[in-house]
């Protein structure tokens, strides 16, 4: 659960206290926009900043664990080989051909299938291609208060969710501009806007204040 300093920030960049507050994420990486596009809204980053023992952490299992693994697949390979190629074959002489069902030829897309609605001119695609260049992190405090909505981010590229304490509104709404909606039984939620755009944030965080902000939006 968010600490008290966490409390304090919010109430100080809202100007009130919020009814609820919680952390939440893109659920998959931003897709790249077109060109023309990511060149007019200033070319900002599309991926989040990683901190410098992410790229060690890289190295090393470039150096140790990739190769160990490869030598042990490859051993498992050599070994195997002719039990799996008779498996194979008695595979393709039982498996019945299989048809997709009409039904799920043409599925539309869900709004929990991707990150956004697709349409960069609209709300949702404005707001993902400032998404990085407000903060390196990809996380996001989602903040409500009467009449609003936020959205407010740390600076920095390491972050602790329950002591953050210089996270600041980077974009907000009002809630006859966007509305939270929620997949039922499920903490995964998106907020869609006006203009007919949603943008997805994933699966709110595991804690108290979760379960606080789903109650709150549910009443």
């Amino acid at each position: 659960m968010a600490k008290r300093k966490v409390h304090r920030r919010a109430r100080k960049i809202l100007d009130e206290e919020p009814s609820a507050l919680v952390w939440c994420g893109l659920h998959k990486d931003i897709p790249q926009p077109p060109k023309e596009v990511h060149r007019a809204a200033g070319k900002g980053r599309l991926k989040p900043g990683r901190h410098w023992l992410y790229y060690m952490g890289l190295v090393l299992a470039a150096v140790i664990i990739i190769p160990w693994f490869l030598v042990d697949k490859l051993d498992e390979l050599l070994t195997s080989k002719r039990a799996r190629q008779d498996l194979i074959g008695r595979r393709a002489d039982r498996e019945p051909t299989t048809q997709r069902a009409d039904g799920d030829r043409h599925r539309p897309l869900e709004p929990s299938d991707d990150v956004f609605d697709g349409d960069w001119s609209l709300t949702a695609g404005q707001v993902l291609l400032r998404w990085y260049g407000q903060s390196p992190n990809p996380r996001r405090l989602l903040l409500l208060t009467r009449d609003r909505i936020c959205l407010a981010a740390s600076p920095g590229r390491r972050l602790s969710p329950t002591k953050a304490d210089d996270f600041d509104i980077v974009t907000e709404f009002t809630h006859g501009e966007a509305r939270i909606h929620r997949e039922p039984g499920q903490r995964h939620f998106f907020l869609r806007f006006t203009d007919g755009s949603w943008l997805n944030l994933g699966r709110l965080a595991d804690s108290e204040d979760a379960d606080h902000f789903l109650k709150t939006v549910s009443s």
